[in-house]
């Protein structure tokens, strides 16, 4: 493990203070920064704010000001190093007279990848690489998946009863769990940069998709596949999409009606190719990565939720898990996943199992 125990212990400082950015910082990554005197004390916190700027290693030097000489700086990503709307921040970080920056992963963006550290060597600052490194890759799991593999990081999340039923026959599913799971569902929302659902959910529910008695610094992007531009511009999507983003991904057939409604709204659309009769949901997702996102929460019904395990797009499962049955004749989770043997289900690895009120929530890592 890099690091002695004081860089770990305030790297774990600067890694809670970029959490707060989490959903918020798109494209950029949510970084934190921690300003620590040659005493021992802090002078100066940071973290990336809202739409990625300032970054966080700017509003700690802001915060110190003086106190930044002879300091280090526990940045939870490398430094930028390129000229961008604003300075590179390793530059900011000499001028301040930083002593040492003690940093948890380099940044694979091209334009950085080392140049930050090296940047750093030689203005004669000491650094030290690699300390919570994993922690660090894990909160920014988003980030590096759409620089490394131009995909966003999706997770996934189900809310059933014990039987694995997301409704009744009739389609009644409000609530399948209690009220403390549905505040932290919108908590989840709040530290993603959209929410997904398909056509099929948005019909049948005719969803909002916000952040709601939260104090969300800023609302989430709202998407819906609908390859035919099926739920209407007049929905709550559409009569709310000039006040929070909704990007509605669609096929080349969507009538041009429809598609000239939603523009009327306020929405963006984004074509993507058709696979199957279907809309292809890898292509889907490199356009969203494209555009920018890096963390989609993905809400949607059974047939969005098999197709996206089906094609391995899944990086993490929300389970919660309601104290109820419903019985066979109720709506199931999940869509065909067409497996022909048990050797093919998919095996998730458990990250943690809490108690959410009366219900129980687990995180399941997608591998």
């Amino acid at each position: 493990m890099s690091g002695t125990e004081a860089d770990r212990a305030f790297m774990r400082t600067a890694l809670a203070l970029a959490a707060r950015g989490l959903g918020n910082t798109w494209p950029n990554p949510a970084v934190g920064c921690v300003l620590v005197s040659a005493e021992g004390r802090i002078v100066g916190r940071g973290w990336t704010q809202p739409g990625g700027r300032p970054h966080a290693e700017r509003r700690a030097l802001d915060q110190a000001g003086a106190l930044a000489r002879g300091a280090t700086a526990y940045v939870t990503l490398e430094p930028c190093a390129h000229y961008g709307k604003t300075p590179p921040c390793a530059e900011g970080l000499i001028s301040a007279g930083v002593a040492r920056v003690v940093s948890a992963l380099t940044d694979p963006d091209p334009r950085v990848a080392g140049r930050g550290h090296a940047m750093l060597r030689d203005a004669g600052i000491a650094v030290t690489e690699g300390v919570l490194a994993d922690a660090a890759r894990a909160l920014n799991a988003g980030f590096l998946k759409r620089v490394e593999q131009g995909l966003p990081f999706v997770t996934l999340k189900l809310a059933t009863t014990i039987d694995g039923r997301i409704a009744t026959a009739s389609g009644e599913s409000r609530w399948i769990t209690g009220p403390e799971a549905r505040r932290a569902v919108h908590a989840m929302r709040m530290g993603h940069d959209a929410v997904m659902v398909g056509s099929g959910t948005a019909l049948a529910d005719d969803p909002d998709l916000t952040v709601r008695d939260m104090g969300a610094p800023q609302q989430p992007v709202r998407i819906v596949i609908d390859s035919l531009l099926r739920h209407s511009p007049d929905s709550r999507l559409g009569r709310s999409a000039a006040a929070a983003p909704v990007w509605m991904l669609h096929g080349q057939d969507a009538p041009f009606a429809a598609q000239d409604g939603w523009r009327a709204t306020g929405a963006r659309l984004l074509p993507v190719a058709m696979a199957g009769g279907h809309l292809d949901l890898r292509a889907a997702l490199r356009a969203l990565a494209e555009a920018g996102l890096t963390r989609i929460f993905c809400e949607g019904g059974a047939d969005l939720a098999a197709a996206l395990l089906r094609a391995g797009l899944v990086d993490e499962l929300v389970h919660f898990g309601a104290g109820a049955l419903i019985g066979a004749e109720g709506r199931a989770a999940l869509g065909p996943m067409g497996l022909q043997a048990l050797a093919e289900a998919p095996r998730l690895q458990r990250i943690s199992q809490d108690s959410v009120g009366a219900d129980v929530v687990t995180r399941w890592h997608c591998s």
